[in-house]
């Protein structure tokens, strides 16, 4: 019983991972031009979502866009023109992923830049830290109160232990 229990948790933790927003009205009846619709859309933000593509959002503006798509695609545009065509519209901000151009290089090259300097920095501190951790400093000689106390500890029968 627990085994089923547990392939039908699985079963639907998989059906789950494959819902999309885009609804039957707005599939292509040709499978080829849809696989590049769908793909298309995994490309281009929802601009009211900003975090999703218009393929998982449920936002009216998403579904307005994957049918402009998905209309460029029916009126002959190759995967290039619907992006351009869409980057012209909206900006560069429709695109999930930026173009490495001009404009968006600091967005590319800052986290490497930053990540690289990190590790100097970390490479660096290193250096700069004495050999030797804090066992490798030489002892001092006890002052005669801290001799005394020690002495009185020791002297000291300790209490016997409990078992």
């Amino acid at each position: 019983m627990k085994r089923m229990l547990a392939i039908a948790f699985v079963l639907a933790l998989i059906g789950c991972s494959s819902a999309y927003a885009v609804q039957p009205d707005e599939i292509m009846s040709d499978p080829a031009k849809e696989t590049r619709a769908r793909n298309l859309s995994r490309e281009l933000r929802c601009m009211v979502c900003q975090n999703q593509s218009i393929d998982d959002s449920e936002a009216p503006l998403a579904r307005d866009l994957r049918l402009l798509v998905r209309e460029r695609i029916a009126a002959g545009d190759g995967d290039a023109q619907v992006i351009d065509f869409l980057v012209a519209r909206y900006g560069e901000f429709v695109l999930l992923k930026p173009r490495f151009e001009q404009q968006t290089l600091l967005l590319w090259l800052l986290p490497p830049l930053v990540l690289a300097g990190g590790g100097l920095a970390l490479w660096m501190y290193a250096r700069r830290r004495p050999k030797g951790g804090p066992h490798d400093v030489a002892p001092t000689a006890l002052t005669a109160e801290e001799e005394a106390r020690l002495a009185a500890l020791m002297s000291t029968d300790a209490p016997a232990k409990k078992s």
